[in-house]
């Protein structure tokens, strides 16, 4: 075919992995991944760059008065676009980052089809999790907790419920996300005890959400690692996906007190709270 006639592929339809660590986001792109359609992967690191980027075209730049609010939507829209661009088969992109439950505005703006997908566990579990990572690495140190080796549980749970920790803001950034204007119609919380039991069930309960055909996945021949990733932060295994979908019956391994402390956070369980009707899986 002369190249003058080819048509240009269209540009894929964008959707926004988000919530919790250690609450099925990353198996949940093991999943996605699997439909040849969809592209999917652990954390990106898209949502970072765009925050450099609009802290450089904000007033902390002196040349900013320069740039138009329509200049700042199409560099922002460009970076995801460009991003992936050499995924040309994907017609449908999932990025993953915590950052996106705190950026529903912005995405609203830049893509307001897309849909927000925000992980979630029980807290307690979340904290259990991580704390498991912790204690499989006797004779290394995570920079999650910035390297420091002179930590125990509790300042370890302190750290990562802090505002700006790792469990903290995403958690904070999840509630903004659920209570705020942006999720009607945009936002969807899966939670992991779902997507565990049943995730042909969530699936396609996700797949109605974001309006995409009915693929059929296989639960039991999973395949995701990031090893490099994981070694660098000083935590193996955070993003390994065991090959089954399946629930593990675990005995928390935190203290008690700090397990039941955290026991009633599940904000999402409660009706009440759900002033949007954003769908909870």
């Amino acid at each position: 075919m002369p190249a003058a006639s080819r048509t240009a592929p269209s540009a894929p339809k964008f959707h926004f992995i988000s919530g919790l660590p250690r609450s099925g986001t990353t198996l949940l792109a093991a999943i996605l991944k699997q439909n040849p359609r969809f592209r999917a992967g652990m954390t990106s690191p898209l949502a970072d760059i765009m925050g450099v980027v609009m802290a450089e075209l904000s007033s902390k730049n002196d040349f900013s008065f320069d740039v138009s609010d329509e200049q700042r939507v199409a560099m922002l829209r460009g970076l995801v676009e460009n991003f992936y661009q050499a995924d040309a088969d994907a017609r449908v992109v999932f990025d993953t980052s915590r950052l996106w439950c705190s950026r529903m505005q912005l995405l609203d703006t830049l893509f307001p089809e897309a849909k927000v997908i925000a992980c979630v566990r029980q807290l307690s579990w979340v904290l259990d999790s991580m704390e498991r990572l912790v204690r499989r690495q006797a004779v290394g140190v995570s920079k999650v907790f910035r390297f420091d080796t002179n930590t125990t549980v509790y300042s370890r749970i302190e750290a990562l419920t802090d505002p700006r920790g790792m469990v903290g803001f995403s958690f904070q950034a999840t509630k903004d996300a659920f209570y705020g204007q942006y999720a009607p119609g945009h936002l969807l919380l899966l939670t992991y005890e779902s997507l565990a039991r049943n995730p042909a069930a969530a699936l396609r309960a996700l797949y109605q959400f974001i309006g995409e055909p009915w693929f059929e996945h296989d639960f039991d021949h999973l395949a995701y690692q990031a090893d490099e990733f994981d070694a660098r932060v000083g935590m193996p295994g955070l993003h390994t996906v065991r090959p089954k979908v399946e629930p593990l019956e675990r005995t928390p391994i935190l203290p008690r007190e700090i397990f039941g402390r955290f026991a009633n956070e599940s904000f999402w369980m409660d009706p009440k709270n759900n002033i949007s009707q954003v769908p909870v899986i």
